[in-house]
């Protein structure tokens, strides 16, 4: 496999050196190019062990570049609006996270209850507040600038259980953390984006409601019952749960790019700065708040990444949900893929100064990547 990835590597350094030869001589054909080099370092990257946890990122970078250079192939398939797999999709990917959970996994709100508290409090006032001062303060349409706080209304995903299991954080805290603030998804995130949302687009409190219910608390539930009545009894599903989430995430972010290509184009780089201050604000208010409260080490940054780490396939949802995946939708598909590059970068920077904290459980088992 190692020639092969050596070879995937060879074909995105052509494609590389082709897109640089068509910009110097001014052709604006580099759609194949920018999609093949993109395409080719996805796979070729895992070749090489530092960057090899990046490749479904770059899965994602290149269906977006894709989406963005072919649109009209991720909007509408003959009569059926490519849109309406997002609902279903998102459904599927919270009951793989069921799935992966227990009912065990809320225990920790009483074994940890200082930890719990101070993440739940700390998701749901510093992301969204940060993400309506980013929408005014860089003048985003209204819609546009809805999306900014939807993603920052949002609960946490369960990518930033993986990113807490690879930091050496405290694993047990960061998937309580995710059980507890989804399950408050339908009342909280509802309840921001009526207060701060409300002046940029309509907010309908019960719809928004209804529509969590039905994409996240369902199937969840629908997980859970699985996880007890067949776990461990069909080990293929286990395996292919992770797999399903992470192509189900890279459908959703593809197919809101191309339905929302027109606003990108105009908006794009200033979403990007926007994602990169949200996210890298969420880190930091979200660690050096816990280290003032004097929690231990591991919990700050495990909080940390629990605040900065949003459930963007959930926010893309509401957007849909809204009629609006075109433009309130943009924030979350934008900022999902950087909340990725960002969480793994921090949280190998943690791993290798693990030792200077108390190590973590040894019963601890990484959950499943669903968002």
């Amino acid at each position: 496999m190692k020639n092969v990835y050596s070879f995937f590597l060879g074909v995105a350094a052509v494609c590389l050196a082709g897109f640089v030869i068509m910009l110097a001589t001014g052709s604006e054909a580099v759609g194949p190019l920018v999609v093949g080099f993109l395409t080719a370092l996805a796979i070729g990257v895992r070749r090489l062990p530092v960057a090899r946890e990046f490749a479904f990122t770059m899965w994602i970078f290149a269906a977006v570049s894709a989406a963005m250079f072919y649109p009209g192939y991720f909007q509408q398939v003959g009569d059926f609006e490519l849109t309406r797999l997002i609902v279903p999709l998102i459904q599927l990917i919270m009951f793989g996270m069921g799935t992966a959970m227990s009912l065990s996994d809320f225990a920790g709100v009483v074994r940890m209850p200082r930890g719990v508290l101070v993440g739940i409090i700390s998701q749901f006032t510093i992301m969204p507040f940060i993400g309506l001062g980013l929408a005014v303060a860089f003048g985003f349409p209204a819609e546009i600038a809805a999306g900014v706080v939807l993603i920052g209304s949002a609960p946490s995903g369960v990518a930033s259980n993986v990113m807490a299991y690879i930091a050496g954080a405290n694993l047990p805290l960061s998937v309580t953390l995710t059980a507890v603030s989804t399950l408050l998804a339908p009342l909280m995130t509802p309840f921001l984006m009526q207060m701060l949302a409300g002046q940029f687009v309509p907010v309908d409190f019960m719809d928004m409601m209804m529509s969590i219910i039905n994409m996240v608390i369902l199937p969840i539930g629908a997980g859970l019952l699985f996880n007890k009545l067949f776990s461990g009894k069909i080990p293929w599903l286990d395996d292919a749960m992770p797999v399903v989430s992470m192509v189900g995430i890279a459908v959703i972010i593809t197919i809101i790019t191309a339905a929302g290509r027109d606003s990108l184009l105009v908006v794009g780089f200033a979403l990007v700065v926007a994602a990169i201050l949200h996210n890298g604000m969420g880190y930091l208010l979200g660690y050096w708040g816990c280290r003032m409260l004097r929690l231990p080490e591991r919990d700050c940054r495990t909080i940390a990444l629990e605040v900065g780490m949003q459930n963007g396939g959930l926010a893309s949802g509401i957007a849909l949900e809204m009629g609006r995946v075109a433009t309130v939708g943009l924030a979350p598909a934008v900022f999902g893929p950087w909340m990725n590059i960002s969480g793994s970068a921090l949280a190998n920077y943690w791993r290798r100064t693990a030792d200077t904290v108390d190590a973590p459980p040894p019963d601890e088992k990484v959950p499943v990547p669903a968002t």
